[in-house]
C-alpha cells in the first residue's frame, strides 16, 4: 500500500495520502480507493499499456471530452463534480504520473453513488438507457476528428474475425479441440460480421463521438434517488457507432444473468427490457439519429452481443491475456453467455425491429 501512496502524493491532492485500497470490479485497468488526511477521496488507476498503446493521447482525448461535458453541464444548471470524471493533475501540471513503464493517473472519486453489475429492473435499465442517450447528446457536436483512436479497430467486426481465425490457427494453448460448437457459431456469422462495418465504410451509418464500452456498470447511479447521475470509464471515448453504443448497452443489460453465468439455462434475451432501453435511448437522443442509424439498431445489439462472445472466446484460445479472469474458464463461459444471447436475439429480431419503429 505505501508504494501507491507514494505514487499518489505525486498528484495535486487536497492533502497527503494516507490510505489506497483496491476498488471496483473492471477488467482492464488496476483501481485504487485514495484517502487523504484531510478526508479526501480520490481514484487512482494504472492503465493497462498492453491494452492502451498510447497512454499520453488517451488522457488527452479524457480531458478534452471531460471538460467539454463539464461545460455542458455547467450550463444546464448541473454539478460538474458530480456528473462526468475529474481529472487531477500532478504537481508539475500533468494528467499522467510516469513510473518506468507504469502511467498513473488520478480522479476525484464521486461519492454516494453506486453501480450495478446486472440489471434489477425495468426502471432501472431505462435510466441507464437515458444516460448513455444524454451522454451522447451532449457530445453532438464535439468535433470527433480530434480524438485519438485509443484501441485501433475495436469495433471492427471484420478485423476481430480476423484475430479469432488467427487464434484458432495457433491454438496456442490447445484448446480449440474441445471448444468446436463455439468456433462452428462464430465462422457460420462471418459475413454477418462484415454488415456495420461496410454500411459505415459506404457512407450508410455516420461517425460519432462514442463511448464505446456502454455497460451499465459503466454509470455512476446516484445512491438517494437511485437516478443516474455520470457516465464513467472514458478510456474508449473515440469515433465510433452509435449503434454500436445502443448494442452494448443491450448485449449486457437485457438479460438478468451474469456476464459470467455458467448455467445457460439462466442466460435470456428480455424483449421487455430491450423495449425500456430503446424508449429511454431514443427518447435522447433519437431526433439527432438518421434513419439508417435508428433501423439498425437491433443489428447493433446482436452486432456487439456477438463480437464480445468472439473476443471473449479469442481471448479464451489465447491463454486468457486480455481480460481478467478470476478463475479457470471464465471467459470461457463469458463468450457462451454471449452466443446465448446471440441467439435469442435472432430468434426475436422481428419484434425489436417493430419496438424501434414504435419509438422512432
Amino acid at each position: 500500500m505505501s508504494h501507491f501512496i507514494d505514487i499518489a502524493n505525486h498528484f495535486q491532492l487536497d492533502s497527503g495520502a494516507v490510505s489506497a485500497e483496491s476498488h471496483g470490479d473492471g477488467h482492464i485497468n488496476d483501481t485504487f480507493l485514495l484517502k487523504t488526511e484531510n478526508g479526501g477521496n480520490y481514484i487512482l488507476q494504472r492503465i493497462n499499456t498492453s491494452v492502451f498503446k498510447n497512454a499520453e493521447a488517451l488522457m488527452n482525448n479524457v480531458i478534452q471530452v471531460t471538460d467539454f461535458l463539464k461545460k455542458k453541464i455547467a450550463e444546464a444548471g448541473g454539478d460538474p463534480l458530480r456528473e462526468t470524471l475529474n481529472v487531477i493533475r500532478t504537481k508539475e501540471g500533468d494528467a499522467l504520473y510516469r513510473e518506468g513503464e507504469n502511467y498513473w493517473r488520478v480522479y476525484i472519486f464521486i461519492s454516494d453513488t453506486i453501480t450495478l453489475q446486472t440489471c434489477e429492473n425495468r426502471e432501472q435499465f431505462q435510466a441507464s438507457a437515458s444516460a448513455f442517450g444524454h451522454f451522447q447528446k451532449l457530445l453532438a457536436d464535439f468535433p470527433a476528428d480530434t480524438l485519438y483512436e485509443s484501441i485501433p479497430d475495436f469495433h471492427n467486426t471484420k478485423s476481430r474475425y480476423l484475430d479469432f481465425e488467427a487464434a484458432v490457427a495457433q491454438d496456442v494453448c490447445g484448446r480449440a479441440a474441445a471448444v468446436e460448437k463455439e468456433i462452428d457459431f462464430v465462422r457460420s456469422r462471418k459475413e454477418f460480421a462484415a454488415v456495420l462495418v461496410d454500411m459505415q465504410e459506404r457512407g450508410e451509418l455516420p461517425l460519432r463521438v462514442t463511448h464505446n464500452d456502454t455497460k451499465l456498470n459503466n454509470i455512476l447511479f446516484d445512491r438517494e434517488s437511485g437516478l443516474p447521475l455520470a457516465v464513467v470509464d472514458l478510456d474508449t471515448v473515440m469515433p465510433g457507432l452509435s449503434v454500436n453504443d445502443f448494442g452494448d448497452s443491450i448485449r449486457f443489460g437485457a438479460t438478468y444473468a451474469a456476464e459470467d453465468e455458467p448455467d445457460l439455462d439462466r442466460v435470456n434475451f428480455e424483449i421487455a427490457l430491450f423495449e425500456c432501453y430503446t424508449r429511454g435511448f431514443l427518447g435522447e437522443c433519437g431526433s439527432l439519429m438518421t434513419e439508417n442509424e435508428k433501423k439498425m439498431l437491433p443489428v447493433g445489439a446482436m452486432m456487439m452481443t456477438f463480437e464480445c462472445g468472439m473476443r471473449f472466446l479469442t481471448d479464451y484460445l489465447n491463454g486468457d491475456t486480455y481480460f481478467k479472469i478470476h478463475r479457470q474458464g471464465q471467459n470461457l463461459d463469458r463468450c457462451r453467455t454471449q452466443f446465448k444471447l446471440v441467439s435469442d436475439m435472432e430468434k426475436a429480431k422481428a419484434e425489436m425491429d417493430r419496438i424501434v419503429e414504435k419509438y422512432c
